[in-house]
């Protein structure tokens, strides 16, 4: 089976799926009204340890330019509409999520 992201803005939750088998599920940041976070599908196409800055301790990269998966240095956002259209994520689920998925791994966002 392929591992792959789903991910519900409208439910702050981002699911890992192995197939059609549920891994788990991890509460997320999404973006903000004046900068939503973009609904498609893309793949992550680089990971990155701490990046600085408001990104936490890693960021991966999806296929649309300037929008990635990553920590966060403010853990109270999480469940949120803050971001400026990234999916944010506390330090320790993105560092195991990451752990679990290769360059490459499909991202599906819907609403």
């Amino acid at each position: 089976m392929v591992k792959w992201i789903n991910v519900s803005t409208s439910k702050h939750e981002l699911k890992l799926f192995d197939g059609r088998r549920l891994i788990k599920t991890y509460p997320i940041a999404i973006g903000k009204i004046v900068t939503p976070t973009p609904s498609g599908t893309y793949t992550i196409i680089n990971k990155q340890r701490n990046p600085g800055g408001p990104f936490g301790v890693l960021w991966m990269g999806l296929s649309k330019p300037h929008y990635g998966i990553h920590g966060t240095n403010n853990p109270a956002s999480i469940g949120k509409n803050v971001s400026h259209g990234c999916i944010r994520m506390f330090n320790h689920d993105v560092l195991e999520l990451s752990s679990m998925v290769p360059i490459g791994t499909a991202v599906a966002i819907r609403k």
